[in-house]
């Protein structure tokens, strides 16, 4: 008993002298529980935008749109006269849903012919789609009571009566993008994106730091290499193009799950994908450099790696977080391609829809490349010069 208590005595000690593990076991739950706890902080989705198309321009149409504004959930973002244009204003102002007054709505009510109100839910995301679909109902079935009550009590309907009679209007829900509201639909291209980012980090992790460790930095890459463009580009290289074998056979698996993942345009597709893969493999590269233990280096992209999808905003909205999480994640190139894809996925985008997106990323390309040239140089620099004074 006593050997096997010394034992765990030791073990506590080999844990404590362990920077890597206590920053795992201790550091991982403390710092994502932390940062968790921030991201569904509110615990319910608030100022959703949506777009009001206004076809009758009444004081009755006002008064609905008020109704819709006055609410927790709900954000009116756009009053438009027609639905010119709707599909890019449903993308730009990321609407998750538009309600469509008809022409002669107040007139109809009034002589008892029930309008119809369109409601178009954005099932893009099947979370906040839900929140949005909820409480337009709402909205709209107590106006359409209010209304109903004001004009039979007018009649002289007794209020006991009126809740059997017809109503003032109609309601009718279209979906948009994910009809079926298919929940593999939406999240399960969202995760394999993720797998994408989470591989080339940690492979790109192992480029420069396995090189330093056993020592062939400075005697086997080092003199074949010209520039550090080049032996950046040496890294990189092999893994774009296994990457893209990768993205081959998860579009392959869109036909064994009948799930869709390619976009239908091809170009804009392809654009994103490419800035999102250089992107992250100078995020790995630059870790790869500073930290010139393997072990380490991967660590500290795990580190990043794990929570990116959550807080990514692919599912819980960037807008609900607090603004530091949300500029935390902007940091990390997964947040800028998932926006991006789902618009060329579920809202059937074009290149100009996700310009944001593209901006987002060629920027992280240019940052995250910069400091890699910077950091690269300074190491072949001081190779060279140990090189010389050895030599010497």
């Amino acid at each position: 008993m006593k050997n096997f208590l010394q034992l765990i005595k030791r073990e506590f000690g080999l844990f404590w002298a362990n920077s890597v593990l206590r920053m795992i076991f201790i550091g991982a739950p403390v710092a994502y529980g932390v940062l968790f706890g921030f991201v569904y902080q509110k615990g319910k989705v608030t100022d959703l935008n949506i777009i009001v198309v206004d076809e009758d321009n009444t004081t009755m149409s006002h008064r609905l749109i008020d109704m819709l504004n006055d609410t927790e959930t709900l954000h009116v973002i756009e009053i438009k006269a027609d639905n010119f244009n709707l599909k890019d204003d449903l993308i730009r102002y990321d609407g998750q849903a538009v309600v469509y007054i008809p022409r002669k709505f107040a007139a109809d009510i009034y002589q008892s012919k029930s309008p119809e109100v369109n409601v178009y839910i954005n099932i893009a995301n099947v979370l906040t789609a839900n929140f949005a679909s909820r409480t337009i109902q709402v909205v709209l079935a107590s106006l359409n009571a209010g209304m109903e009550m004001e004009a039979l009590n007018k009649k002289g309907t007794p209020s006991v009566a009126v809740f059997d009679k017809f109503q003032a209007f109609n309601a009718n829900y279209i979906r948009l993008y994910n009809r079926s509201s298919n929940y593999m639909s939406f999240l399960w291209p969202g995760m394999l994106a993720t797998i994408v980012q989470q591989v080339i980090l940690l492979a790109l992790a192992l480029s420069f730091a396995s090189e330093f460790e056993k020592g062939t930095f400075n005697s086997t890459f080092l003199p074949r290499v010209k520039s550090p463009i080049d032996a950046i580009l040496v890294k990189c290289v092999p893994f774009w193009l296994m990457t893209c074998g990768i993205w081959l056979f998860f579009i392959g698996l869109q036909y064994f799950f009948r799930v869709p993942l390619a976009a239908h345009n091809v170009i804009a597709n392809l654009v994103l994908a490419a800035l999102f893969i250089v992107a992250v493999s100078f995020m790995g590269i630059l870790v790869s450099i500073l930290i010139p233990s393997q072990l380490k280096a991967t660590e500290i992209l795990m580190v990043v790696a794990t929570p990116s999808f959550v807080i990514s905003g692919f599912t819980w909205p960037l807008s609900q977080m607090p603004l530091w999480v949300a500029y935390l994640a902007k940091m990390i190139p997964l947040t800028h391609f998932l926006e991006g894809y789902r618009i060329l996925l579920m809202q059937n985008g074009d290149l100009h829809h996700i310009r944001p997106q593209l901006f987002g990323l060629v920027i992280s390309c240019l940052i995250y490349g910069l400091l890699c040239l910077i950091a690269l140089y300074y190491k072949m620099k001081k190779a060279v010069s140990i090189g010389s004074a050895d030599t010497n």
